[in-house]
């Protein structure tokens, strides 16, 4: 029978860049705004946490739960799914490993840190890429996670977990994650160090909710959707379908998380005239699909969302597509 460990992320984890992603309480619980500490909260694990567990116990796996509050901690974690040694000297994970991980999740954001720290723990230096590693690959194959959400419901703004279908109930978790199948899937890695789960949204409104416009150049696979010199309202970067719709703008139109591309979709206020001479605005969305995306920025800073995780985009990003990098333990 599998070791299994459920990973909480503490809600005073060290994460540059906003990787707990929900806003302080990262173990899900209410924030400090809310009037109910969130340490309290992360002291005792959440009742799907314990359901899971014991959903797992009763199987006769062999569980531990365990709350991380750094990367350092997420790391001791994931060092219990390293393989053998290997003549090469990488840290490479074990596939056939009796160690199974549940990441209970308040945000996507939180399956991102972990997913990061993954890559960060088995993506090989270039200087000292392998034969065995896949040509359109910097990362091997990366262990699969269970993902278990920490609220049952799925919620009108479908979170990744809802997205690809996955089980919410943590009995159905647990049995899945010692029954189920693996499902790989994309991941999109970028220069800035990070990964994306979902998807990143660039742009943002104002107070009264109108958006405002910004100016960079966007490309995919060498095809511009803009130059940078006219104004944008918004860009969606999508590996799945979290951002494919802008209110009542369709961005992305079929975003495939195992597609082993990346969807791309600007948003571009277009002025033209009527027969009377009238100026009439419309919103002219342009699409690409490649292996890689990228935005250079015209104006100082431009605020974005990854995976819900706020950021702002200073300088050039890119993103590129890691074919069947990640993987989900599903029913």
């Amino acid at each position: 029978m599998y070791d299994v460990v459920l990973l909480t992320l503490g809600s005073d984890r060290d994460a540059p860049g906003g990787g707990c992603g929900s806003g302080g309480a990262c173990c899900g619980g209410a924030s400090e705004a809310a009037g109910e500490p969130p340490e309290e909260r992360c002291e005792t694990p959440r009742v799907p946490v314990l359901a899971c567990a014991d959903a797992l116990t009763a199987r006769g796996a062999r569980v531990e739960t365990v709350t991380a509050r750094s990367d350092a901690e997420i790391d001791e974690v994931l060092a219990r799914l390293d393989g053998p040694p290997r003549a090469d000297g990488l840290t490479w994970p074990d596939p056939d490993s009796k160690t199974r991980l549940i990441v209970a999740t308040a945000s996507d954001g939180q399956l991102r840190a972990v997913l990061r720290r993954l890559v960060r723990r088995y993506a090989p230096p270039p200087s000292r890429r392998p034969d065995d590693l896949a040509g359109n690959r910097t990362v091997p194959d990366l262990p699969p996670v269970g993902v278990l959400p920490l609220d049952p419901r799925s919620g009108t703004a479908r979170d990744l977990a809802a997205q690809l279908g996955l089980p919410r109930d943590p009995a159905a978790v647990a049995a899945a994650v010692l029954d189920g199948t693996v499902r790989r899937l994309d991941l999109l890695r970028n220069d800035g160090g990070s990964v994306t789960l979902d998807g990143a949204l660039l742009g943002a409104a104002d107070d009264a909710g109108r958006p405002l416009h910004w100016r960079a150049r966007v490309e995919v696979d060498g095809t511009v959707l803009s130059t940078g010199e006219e104004p944008i309202m918004a860009c969606a970067i999508g590996n799945a379908g979290g951002y494919a719709r802008l209110d009542d703008v369709v961005l992305l139109a079929d975003p495939d998380p195992s597609d082993g591309r990346v969807e791309v979709a600007v948003a571009v206020p277009v002025v033209t005239r009527s027969a009377l001479g009238r100026k009439k605005v419309r919103l002219e969305v342009r699409r690409a699909r490649g292996r890689a995306a990228a935005v250079v920025p015209r104006d100082e800073r431009v605020p974005f969302l990854d995976d819900g995780v706020e950021g702002e985009l200073s300088r050039k990003r890119s993103w590129w597509t890691e074919p069947g990098a990640w993987a989900v333990w599903t029913a």
